[in-house]
């Protein structure tokens, strides 16, 4: 327990790796304007977050508290590589055991807090609301709804469920966006059921986005739910990076190639590729004739620290070919650094929010190949409307191998073309808004001024 403070924030993280990794960042940024805050989670979830985060390094805040229950075994099968769907179905049973099995200890942990506080502040994710339904019966908690997709995904979803005059228009009407087919499984709308009790002091919405990124789809959620208070406060990781924490290896390979020569291609946390299609990228890989750093791995899997990972087979004498000009990451490899690195001049993405926002502010484009989830239209954001990326594959053909031509292709597109250096120079431009955004005096820095006015307000 922490001594007295007027406002105490605490934060309720989904426990998969993308939302573990906002809420955290958010927390360093709350936790730098006086205000302690308590992370909440299960033991392993909350080591997963801190193992992972990049950038800085959360123990040295001696005003971020990490609050590790004890909850029954996370269940923890393997992800399945040859699923229909590609979203992670295999996690679906560790977010019910953690939603569920939270939901008492953070009740009781709010309520130890709530005599020392005036206020207590959770801010929980917008897929976490069954967990913090008890605050209702705690007279100075209120809840904040953390969204951890973009703004412009939740516009459109909200276009299209509410049909209401932002649907005859909207800039997104004529728009190919793709639909949810494919984007989900039914374990997961089971799941998403749990969410529909809000609770009743729910005071506004949280947003990992800016203004100089998103401010018409962030218009058109303030006009749908214009009885809501919005903030739009990103991006939450840091836009400057010191010395890293640890020295991965991978760093230490790109310190020995030419500015924007290398490629990075990962398809995140929550992505199982079958081998078949391995190959085909090895193969793009290969004959693109890039530089590149390729982050191979499984999906996480429920505990991220159960031992047994699948180890992908490469074709035979890969690593041998493109030694020197390749390097091949089987574990998890620290993104946002790698990104930041000047060596880096393209990112083969899945199109996660997470990954579009620390390339946007790292000014690296994109080769969007979505895999599920809000993927399909995060891509749609950052090459059509942003215009700091190419599309791989159509998500209407998201059911087909996508060849090794095709790959070679877009990678050789996207770093050794004129398209690829113009693509290059707008990120470069939305990177410095961005950058000048969370500034003093910059949009998202006032954005945050005026949230943290709000929950420390006297009343």
């Amino acid at each position: 327990m922490t001594g007295d403070a007027p406002v105490m924030a605490v934060m309720v993280p989904l426990a998969a790796q993308g939302h573990l990794n906002q809420l955290l960042h958010l927390s360093r940024l709350i936790s730098a304007r006086n205000i302690p805050v308590h992370y909440v989670g299960a033991t392993v979830h909350n080591r997963q977050a801190k193992a992972r985060i990049h950038g800085w390094d959360p123990l040295e805040l001696a005003n971020l508290h990490f609050h590790d229950f004890d909850i029954p075994p996370i269940p923890s099968p393997p992800p399945d590589p040859m699923a229909e769907t590609k979203f992670p179905t295999h996690l679906i049973p560790s977010f019910q055991t953690a939603t569920v099995h939270l939901r008492g200890p953070l009740t009781n942990l709010l309520r130890s807090l709530s005599s020392h506080a005036r206020r207590i502040v959770v801010i929980h994710d917008s897929l976490m609301a069954f967990t913090v339904e008890d605050i209702d019966s705690i007279p100075n908690a209120e809840s904040y709804n953390f969204h951890s997709v973009s703004a412009f995904t939740l516009a459109v979803y909200e276009v299209e469920t509410k049909q209401t005059n932002a649907n005859k228009n909207s800039i997104i009407k004529d728009l190919n966006v793709p639909s949810f087919d494919g984007c989900f499984t039914p374990e997961f709308w089971e799941f998403m059921e749990l969410q529909y009790g809000v609770p009743i002091k729910y005071c506004g919405n949280l947003y990992n986005t800016c203004k100089a990124i998103e401010e018409p789809y962030l218009e058109i959620l303030q006009s749908i739910n214009h009885e809501t208070r919005h903030w739009a406060i990103g991006p939450f990781n840091p836009v400057e990076l010191g010395s890293p924490r640890h020295t991965h290896p991978c760093l230490e390979w790109l310190d020995q190639h030419e500015t924007d020569s290398v490629v990075y291609v990962s398809f995140g946390t929550t992505t199982t590729l079958e081998d078949e299609q391995i190959t085909e990228i090895a193969g793009g890989l290969e004959k693109s004739g890039q530089m590149f750093i390729w982050v191979l791995r499984d999906a996480d899997k429920g505990d991220v620290f159960d031992g047994e990972v699948r180890r992908s087979e490469l074709p035979e004498g890969f690593e041998r070919r493109v030694s020197g000009r390749g390097l091949v990451v089987r574990d998890w490899a620290p993104q946002l650094e790698i990104l930041s690195h000047p060596s880096i001049g393209g990112f083969v993405s899945h199109c996660g929010w997470n990954s579009c926002m620390e390339s946007i502010t790292m000014g690296v484009p994109i080769a969007a190949w979505p895999m599920h989830s809000d993927q399909p239209r995060n891509a749609v954001l950052m090459t059509e409307l942003l215009r700091v990326g190419l599309l791989i594959r159509d998500w209407a053909n998201r059911n087909e191998l996508v060849m090794a031509t095709t790959i070679e292709n877009a990678v050789r597109k996207l770093m050794a073309s004129e398209e690829g250096r113009e693509m290059r120079k707008v990120a470069d431009e939305l990177a410095t808004a961005v950058r000048r955004s969370v500034a003093d005096g910059g949009v998202s820095r006032l954005e945050f001024d005026s949230f943290i006015s709000h929950i420390t307000r006297d009343n």
